[in-house]
């Protein structure tokens, strides 16, 4: 998740990034495709070209076969309040909140999220972060299982943003299991849950018995107040 690097720490690094995948891209070297058979995003919500709604088992109830519009494709600029559809249906199947779930992608658009200049900057750090909200390998790994998107792989989430959504909400959700019934902290449950998404449930839980949070948490939450309202107004507004 995001908060493994500081946003200014991304922008100093991104430009190695793009000469990465410059060179991956005259080398002839695609981005690597889902395996044959694996669910896949609907090609009218998702930012790539995938296969048919009904190859994925991740897909918002509804969604339309129309053409997707720039703001919902690979290398478009990247809104979170696009997305307030998904975010509103995955939040509901999590049992957390929408609003929360919506801060966090603001939170998290702090870099581009094109996936072939993603799978590039992977390839330069293995360990970083995949799709829009900026998941990890491990915590995806641990989140899915026994998750109606258990099939799907971690390498598929900067192609189908909606399974990124419906992954956040539900690390969401776990990360919310695992706070005591009460707790000493300062903060509200939205404030740790935030905190967890960032620094891991371990941190959580000391946030939450009254540990102060370092300068990259603390920016993290103070990222989250700043994106509070807009996400609040995002996820209010009907498509």
């Amino acid at each position: 998740m995001a908060g493994r690097r500081t946003r200014w720490g991304w922008l100093a690094l991104v430009v190695a990034a793009v000469v990465v995948w410059g060179l991956v891209a005259r080398g002839g070297n695609q981005p690597s495709q889902p395996r044959a058979g694996s669910p896949s995003p609907a090609p009218a919500r998702s930012p790539s070209p995938s296969p048919s709604p009904s190859s994925s088992p991740s897909s918002s109830p509804g969604r339309d076969a129309a053409e997707p519009s720039p703001s919902r494709t690979a290398g478009a600029r990247y809104d979170p309040a696009d997305y307030a559809a998904e975010v509103r249906a995955r939040a509901g199947q999590a049992g957390v909140g929408a609003r929360l779930v919506m801060a966090i992608l603001y939170n998290e658009a702090y870099k581009p999220h094109d996936p072939a200049l993603e799978r590039a900057w992977q390839r330069y750090k293995p360990d970083a972060a995949f799709g829009i909200a900026n998941m990890h390998r491990a915590a995806f790994d641990d989140t899915k299982r026994g998750r109606d998107f258990a099939g799907r792989r971690w390498d598929e989430l900067p192609d189908d943003r909606d399974l990124a959504i419906e992954a956040a909400a539900w690390h969401l959700h776990d990360l919310a299991a695992r706070l005591p019934a009460r707790w000493t902290g300062p903060y509200t449950r939205d404030e740790l849950l935030a905190l967890g998404y960032n620094t891991g449930s371990a941190n959580m839980l000391a946030f939450a018995r009254g540990a102060s949070p370092g300068s990259q948490a603390r920016s993290y939450l103070d990222r989250l107040h700043e994106n509070w309202e807009k996400a609040g107004r995002a996820v209010a507004r009907q498509p």
